[in-house]
């Protein structure tokens, strides 16, 4: 978690993680010194705690690193944090010797600019984001003076989730250093009593099992796990750390009646979670992707998943499987019982089953949804059942009805409500977003499936999850002229081993008393009682006061309307968006928690200027000119060059809606080459306009001129300046770069490249690299702006090239089969003098089949 060294890898970006924190990617083989195993590249950590108070099911948790520099020069130190997927940050804070440095949470947009105005005075700020709702990593780092100390504080909040019966809690422990100090300290305060309590670690030896102290009595629960220097060593002589891996804590509480109603100040949350239910049958249609790009692992591990699915089935569901690749088929044309012979021969079936062709996701999921709607229909299923519909893809659909809008209204008024969706990702080629939005759509919820050696144990326990609903159309009534701000209060079904929960806030925050119809259709009849709670009752189970962290309900409440309205924010348009955006925005800033809408800014002190550091550039122009174009679902680039004539002015950016452009003007060399077949090209000028604010921006390798409507200012790649004014920040950073944000649009950095005066052949030009592209709209285009939407690829038959460093393959794309070359392009995004190398897949002929139409097309007259 802290360490000290060079920048690392992805520096001030988030990476993807599936669950869990506290991390360091410090080398795990430093030369130490014998006499002190302590010190690493001359800092020592000499505490790291995580301390985590659980009330009620919702997490405080406060992660503290100290280290002092035991060297006898200034070291740069790391900070770096995994956290949970469901986490939302809180606080952080660093202090260095005495003097404090805090965090502070902003409108996303604000707090971009903050950190874009740090960055261009020289000091490396840290900025701590959120990207969709899937948390990331933090990583800050700081110049410590020798013998000075330093102490990072981060702060995180979340609603541990029942799976199977229990509340889990995961800590990841990686601090690749022996510390000193080291502890993990868990204190659970449950109302209702605790039933049982378990903690383990995929690190723990036999040596390292008593050290993890348990104890647990009525409401009150604590863990303890605090090694000694000695039992965190990998050997007795060894000076690596043993402590690597997944702390997972795990518990559950008294049930005397189904639900539990807590009062507190105003705010209320009601925990639903009945028990000794009979279960229902349940109607399942498979629907499996089996295009080409499923080959392989992918597919054997889906086909062990669904084999011992087929095992759990039981005879009282009912069950069909529909694939698609370019064409669909199905192993049956209506839902069938699970007999013991039709079970065999469902496995049979599986056993079978070979990828091939394009995916035709649209076509699989509504011949799913037709079979399920006409055995409903027909009554060839349980009126008392629950249906639910499971799809799993690997990729974008490109065949048949591939637009994904058409897509998400065709499925959503096919079901109409009647049961969920459930959508798995498989890897990293898929488009998550879409599937995510149309599960929420359709009352369901989306999973990503990692493609590691346990993928099929990760759809087994996905199916595990939902194969033993308990209840149908549950829902939770409280009296509307007492309630205001509820949270959700239906849900689909129940699963056994789950649990609902639902808050909300008094009208008036004095009342003391609640109660809650509450409803649901179960296997033999209907759910209907009545559910009563006192405040007073509550205060007496609430005496534990040490256990209880502020105002937990309240906090409890935004936590969950947050979390919803960003959910119902993912598929909703117009006007309906705008007022859940501004909803969650208000009470994401009043709660200071970071989500997808805030940012949290820490700017912190630098002895020496350093490098600029821009975070999220997926997709850029640079060079003669090359484009490089991430992927991030495939972890790999595309690239292509335009070849055209000085002169000749290229649409790179336009979008519509926003009214944003960005063109460019291309210049040569000074002279022909002879030597070349084709001339180099660059760009010597770029456009940016925005025609909602009337302005323009013309940047060339000498100066930098703002016109907003007859107003003009020019500056110079000399000065280093910061600009802010109506809808326009603009940072230049002297000889190097600058930062243009626009309003509520995408920012832009132009990179500034300079050659010796005196070169025969090359000249200055500029770079182009876009951040933030999602704030344009889906109608954007350009040579750029079309690769704002995702984009999927596959790559078939690589072998030996005319380089035998760089081999051939076929790519997949836009229904086009491409013959590609593996190659590297430069990016001068980090380092505008040196670059650095992008491996990519290069389409030749001026990217000929990958973009839209020809590379003239984009020829536009003038660069406004």
């Amino acid at each position: 978690m802290l360490r000290a060294g060079s920048e690392p890898e992805g520096s001030l970006r988030w990476r993807r993680r599936r669950r869990g924190f506290l991390s360091s990617t410090a080398p795990e083989t430093q030369k130490r010194n014998a006499e002190n195993d302590l010190v690493v590249n001359g800092i020592e950590i000499y505490s790291m705690k995580i301390d985590s108070k659980v009330t009620s099911r919702f997490a405080h948790n406060v992660i503290t690193s100290r280290a002092v520099n035991r060297g006898n020069v200034s070291k740069e130190v790391f900070f770096d944090v995994e956290l949970p997927k469901t986490a939302f940050i809180t606080n952080f804070s660093m202090t260095i010797d005495g003097v404090t440095y805090p965090g502070t949470i902003k409108e996303k947009e604000a707090a971009k600019k903050q950190y874009e105005k740090a960055v261009s005075r020289g000091q490396t700020a840290g900025l701590v984001k959120a990207s969709g709702r899937k948390t990331e990593k933090f990583t800050v780092s700081v110049n410590v003076k020798a013998a000075s100390k330093v102490t990072f504080e981060l702060t995180y909040e979340e609603l541990l989730k029942r799976r199977f019966g229990k509340y889990e809690m995961f800590i990841k422990v990686k601090p690749k250093q022996l510390v000193k100090d080291f502890e993990i300290a868990v204190n659970i305060f449950e109302p209702q009593g605790i039933t049982e309590l378990e903690a383990e670690g995929t690190f723990i030896t036999n040596e390292l099992q008593n050290t993890i102290k348990k104890t647990f009595s009525e409401k009150k629960g604590h863990i303890s796990f605090k090694p000694t220097l000695d039992q965190q060593r990998t050997c007795a002589s060894c000076s690596q750390t043993a402590l690597d891996g997944d702390f997972t804590v795990r518990y559950d509480v008294k049930r005397t009646a189904p639900d539990n109603l807590q009062i507190v100040n105003g705010y209320f949350v009601h925990f639903f979670a009945p028990t000794n239910l009979p279960k229902l049958p349940k109607n399942v249609i498979f629907v499996m992707d089996t295009s080409g790009s499923m080959h392989g692992r992918a597919i054997e591990q889906t086909k062990e998943a669904l084999l011992k699915i087929l095992d759990d089935i039981k005879e009282d569901d009912f069950f069909n499987f529909i694939l698609f690749n370019s064409d669909i088929s199905t192993w049956k044309e209506t839902l069938i019982r699970a007999t013991p012979e039709n079970l065999d021969e469902a496995r049979k079936f599986v056993r079978n089953i070979g990828v091939s062709g394009m995916t035709n996701l649209h076509g699989g999921l509504m011949k799913g949804i037709d079979i399920l709607n006409a055995a409903h229909e027909g009554n060839l299923v349980p009126k008392r059942s629950a249906s639910i519909i499971i799809m799993l893809t690997d990729g974008h659909p490109n065949v048949g009805v591939s637009n994904i809008e058409t897509i998400e209204t065709d499925v959503k008024n096919a079901i109409g409500g009647r049961y969920p969706l459930y959508n798995l990702g498989f890897g990293s080629g898929v488009d998550y977003g879409f599937l995510e939005r149309m599960a929420l759509e359709n009352k369901g919820l989306a999973r990503r499936i990692y493609p590691d050696s346990d993928a099929a144990l990760q759809l087994q326990g996905f199916y595990d999850e939902v194969s033993n609903p308990m209840l149908t159309d549950v829902k939770l009534n409280y009296p509307e002229n007492e309630i205001s701000d509820l949270t959700l209060n239906s849900f689909k079904h129940f699963y056994e081993g789950s649990e609902i929960v639902v808050a909300g806030r008094f009208v008036d925050n004095n009342q003391n008393h609640l109660t809650v119809d509450v409803r649901g259709e179960g296997a033999e009849d209907a759910l209907s009682y009545t559910a009563q709670q006192d405040a007073e009752q509550m205060a007496q189970a609430f005496q534990e006061q040490g256990y209880i962290f502020g105002e937990y309900i309240e906090r409890l409440w935004a936590y969950l309307t947050i979390e919803q309205l960003l959910e119902r924010r993912l598929a909703a348009t117009g006007e309906e968006k705008a007022n859940l955006t501004a909803e969650a925005l208000a009470l994401s800033l009043k709660y200071k928690f970071v989500t997808p809408l805030t940012s949290m800014v820490v700017t912190k002190p630098e002895e020496n200027d350093s490098e600029d550091v821009i975070a999220d550039k997926p997709t850029e122009v640079d060079g003669d000119p090359h484009f490089i174009i991430s992927v991030p679902q495939k972890r790999d680039a595309i690239c292509f060059n335009i070849n055209g004539n000085p002169g000749t002015v290229l649409s790179l950016i336009n979008d519509p809606v926003t009214g944003i452009t960005v063109n460019g003007e291309l210049i040569g060399d000074k002279r022909a080459n002879s030597d070349a077949k084709i001339q180099n090209s660059y760009f010597g000028k770029l456009g940016i306009a925005n025609k909602a604010l009337d302005l323009k921006l013309t940047v060339t390798p000498e100066k930098i001129t703002v016109q907003n409507g007859n107003e003009k200012t020019a500056f110079s790649w000399l000065d280093s300046v910061t600009l802010q004014q109506a809808g326009l920040t603009l940072i230049i950073n002297r000889k190097k770069n600058l930062v243009l944000s626009m309003g509520s649009g995408a920012s832009f950095v132009v990179v500034l490249h300079q050659v010796w005066k005196k070169h025969p052949l090359h000249q200055d030009f500029l770079g182009l690299y876009t951040l933030e592209e999602d704030k344009l709209s889906e109608q954007t285009h350009g040579l750029l702006g079309q690769f704002f939407h995702p984009i999927d690829f596959t790559i078939l038959e690589i072998h030996p090239g005319s380089d035998p460093k760089k081999p051939d393959a076929t790519m997949v794309v836009k229904n086009n089969e491409l013959i590609v070359t593996r190659g590297w392009q430069k990016d001068y995004g980090r380092d505008p003098k040196h670059g650095a190398d992008i491996p990519c897949w290069f389409v030749h002929d001026n990217g000929a089949g990958l973009i839209d139409g020809a590379h003239t097309d984009y020829v536009v007259p003038s660069l406004f």
